[in-house]
């Protein structure tokens, strides 16, 4: 699908496309590793699932989430998909809210599994403030694409379908508990465990059953 990023999974025109980033040091085949497309399958669910393997240097120099829009996502929609998702394990979690932000109506869900909140110096400027609701982002602060995620988790969309799955004892969970607590409580589950695939497994295998995605 692209001349950049390399993906794995196949579209065959089903009417939601999920396009699933990685975590940091993960591939795309990591994926099919840990059987997120045969749980697709076994469900027989009418999704086409893709993932993108991001290295970490493109995402450091910011041409990974453009280079996402432009070989990905924009071809999808022109093709006609009628339901675009985005999301991620942990920094693709992160990544996906970062290009949600960025991109307004670029996609029109997310899946968030164990979202990497960002690093301490982004809280640690949020909680000096007395919180999100009290921050206000200084323009040097919205040069920063994680600065950017959270003035927009500030007031999410209320209609905007979003699922925070986590494990209640993952060494980020505070920052996922502020994050899913900018949703309804319906869009977020939280089970036993770390920042690991058994968790991550279990996670998926709830949001696939939920029924979030359109059918």
């Amino acid at each position: 699908m692209s001349a950049h990023l390399s993906t794995v999974g196949d579209t065959s025109g089903a009417p939601t496309l999920l396009v699933l980033l990685p975590g940091a040091y993960m591939t795309a085949a990591d994926y099919v590793q840990a059987g997120f497309f045969a749980a697709v399958t076994r469900r027989r669910l009418p999704l086409d699932l893709l993932t993108v393997d991001l290295d970490l240097a493109s995402v450091s120099s910011g041409e990974a989430l453009p280079a996402l829009q432009a070989e990905i996502l924009s071809p999808a929609r022109q093709q006609g998909c009628r339901s675009i998702w985005l999301g991620g394990i942990s920094l693709g979690g992160l990544l996906a809210l970062c290009h949600n932000a960025d991109t307004p109506g670029s996609v029109d869900g997310l899946c968030l599994l164990a979202p990497y909140p960002g690093s301490r110096l982004t809280a640690n400027a949020i909680a000096r403030a007395g919180g999100l609701a009290r921050w206000q982002p200084s323009a040097d602060e919205l040069a920063d694409p994680e600065f950017r995620m959270w003035q927009w988790l500030q007031k999410p969309p209320a209609d905007f379908p979003v699922f925070v799955g986590y494990g209640a004892e993952d060494r980020f969970a505070a920052g996922m508990r502020e994050i899913a607590g900018r949703f309804p409580p319906a869009a977020s589950h939280v089970i036993p465990g770390g920042h690991e695939w058994p968790v991550w497994q279990r996670l998926w295998d709830h949001f696939l059953d939920c029924r979030l995605l359109p059918t």
